[in-house]
């Protein structure tokens, strides 16, 4: 079973896009396909961008897909690193997928180190193909 970091970036997507890859991500994660990996920040970064205005998510299904990822996961303490990131709340998802040895599973890649285990969601789908 792939570990995985789900980007807030990817939950806003699967919601949004529900024939998407982001979508078919949070599908293999309740289906236990995947695992995902994630610490109480990560959490409540997902709960407070889910909730924005500019977002109309049924409160219930931001609810259910935050539970979903709790239920079905691990809770991973965070390895701190020196590495510089330019938005700081994206360190956390790094930190999480390294101390977890599991993919970040992201759509801004450029927000992160270029390392095989960041990875835009289309390449989640793909690996999950072959396994």
């Amino acid at each position: 079973m792939l570990k995985i970091v789900i980007d807030t970036n990817v939950v806003v997507s699967a919601l949004l896009s529900p024939a998407g890859n982001a979508a078919q991500i949070i599908d293999r994660v309740f289906r236990e396909d995947l695992k995902p990996c994630y610490c109480p920040m990560i959490l409540a970064e997902y709960a407070a961008v889910l909730a924005r205005p500019r977002f109309v998510f049924d409160a219930e299904d931001q609810r259910h897909l935050i539970e979903g990822i709790e239920k079905y996961g691990v809770q991973i303490e965070p390895t701190p690193c020196d590495i510089f990131f330019a938005d700081e709340s994206d360190r956390v998802f790094y930190e999480v997928a390294k101390a977890a040895d599991a993919y970040l599973i992201t759509g801004n890649s450029k927000h992160f180190p270029d390392e095989p285990l960041v990875i835009n969601p289309a390449k989640c789908v793909s690996l999950l193909s072959v396994l």
